[in-house]
């Protein structure tokens, strides 16, 4: 029974939350996060990605880095750009972005439900990404970025979440992608707050849905912190880190698509040819986006192809019938070469949020310089197949799912 517990959240003051909210600090590059910084004194970057207010040969990983965002922090508390709530509470966090609305629980996860499985995780994590977060979080004894989690629909918590959403939220704004977002404090003595953990304790595992690596790195943080104080009790705010938690029928998962660089010493046609094994193949007049499981979309030699895969491929199997599987199993791996998804730099991973035009440039650009690549478009994984994978305590390949709207770092801080 997973533990969701209130906290004492530090927060933007109501007039400084539009300016201060920012996408995750793994959506910039380190030249990128300096232009945000440099176009918004107040953007949160400047504390999630501290090397942003030091000279480009300053280390991102230097030690200063990271002090320089604690003391951030510290002079916009101060300052009252950010404020700490005196009482332990939970938010609503609600995101419009193209005419739909998620709306998710914010509070504070259990370390134990995460070592324990309660949190189910479907993706591995890979160490060198988890040391920049393990440092940031450890040295501002903070969580800065919330765990995306996902729960199966509760109507207990629909009718909470509807009712409170009838008051005055605490945020209302606009960012520059046209997503709102809007936020809800609930008081901390009343019967919505007694129930919501109540609720959630009743239920058998919630799902990491995004942030992987940002949730292992809170969670090593908190096991140093108990090999620390080996006298804790289990109540530290170590314990416990930052989540949103929204119910899986209000999520979106957008396509996550591949270019490979190379035909592993094929021509084209002898791709083709390999390809027509497992898959129907039809050439396309233009481009052309899955609109179901089983179909992938794939350009190249300045040509879109439908490649539908036979039924025979699918077995049953949660994790070997994803789409992303077939794909890496059936043409990545037997005839492009590609072995290892997680390490392979012939393979470029684009989220479909950019849409098939980026994939189309791609390719047609490696062309014009004399290099051979290929993109394929997926249909996206669902949040039943995840929730499935997860079930069975199964892992996705390497960049199943791309989620949107990215939830905003800045609007709720944990100290720990």
């Amino acid at each position: 029974m997973p533990v969701i517990r209130p906290f004492k959240c530090v927060r933007p003051a109501e007039d400084k939350a539009s300016a201060i909210a920012a996408l995750p600090y793994d959506v910039y590059n380190r030249k990128e996060a300096k232009e945000v910084v440099k176009n918004n004194a107040l953007s949160f970057l400047k504390i999630d990605r501290g090397e942003t207010q030091f000279p480009d040969d300053v280390d991102m990983y230097s030690t200063l880095v990271y002090e320089r965002a604690r003391q951030t922090l510290e002079e916009m508390l101060k300052e009252g750009s950010f404020v700490m709530e005196e009482e332990a509470c939970y938010f609503l966090y609600a995101l419009t972005y193209d005419g739909q609305t998620q709306t998710g629980i914010v509070g504070c996860a259990s370390v134990d439900d995460y070592l324990n499985g309660k949190i189910c995780r479907h993706e591995n994590t890979k160490e060198d990404k988890e040391q920049d977060r393990i440092r940031h979080v450890d040295t501002m004894n903070a969580q800065t970025g919330p765990i995306f989690l996902a729960y199966r629909r509760q109507q207990e918590l629909e009718d909470i979440v509807c009712k409170v959403k009838e008051g005055q939220p605490l945020y209302d704004f606009t960012s520059e992608d046209g997503i709102r977002h809007q936020v809800w404090r609930l008081e901390a003595a009343s019967e919505a707050t007694e129930r919501i953990g109540e609720i959630f304790s009743r239920l058998d595992r919630v799902y990491i849905a995004d942030g992987h690596h940002r949730a292992a790195s809170a969670v090593k943080v908190g096991l140093k912190r108990r090999r620390e104080y080996p006298d804790y009790d289990g109540t530290e705010e170590f314990n416990y880190f930052l989540s949103v938690l929204f119910p899986e029928n209000e999520l979106r998962i957008f396509d996550y698509n591949r270019v490979v660089t190379g035909q592993n010493g094929l021509t084209f046609q002898e791709l083709l040819e390999g390809i027509q094994k497992n898959f129907h193949i039809e050439e396309q007049a233009s481009m052309f986006r899955p609109a179901h499981k089983g179909d992938i979309g794939m350009y190249g030699n300045g040509r879109w192809y439908r490649l539908s895969a036979h039924e025979e491929l699918y077995t049953g199997d949660p994790v070997e019938d994803l789409d992303v599987s077939v794909l890496q199993n059936k043409i990545l791996e037997p005839l492009l070469g590609i072995l290892n998804p997680k390490a392979e730099p012939r393979l470029t991973f684009v989220g479909g949020i950019r849409g098939l035009d980026e994939l189309k440039r791609l390719v047609d650009e490696a062309g014009q310089a004399g290099e051979e690549k290929i993109a394929f478009a997926m249909y996206p994984t669902s949040m039943e197949e995840l929730l499935a994978v997860a079930d069975c305590g199964r892992l996705m390949p390497p960049k199943s799912t791309w989620f949107e709207p990215k939830l905003r770092s800045g609007l709720f801080i944990h100290m720990i």
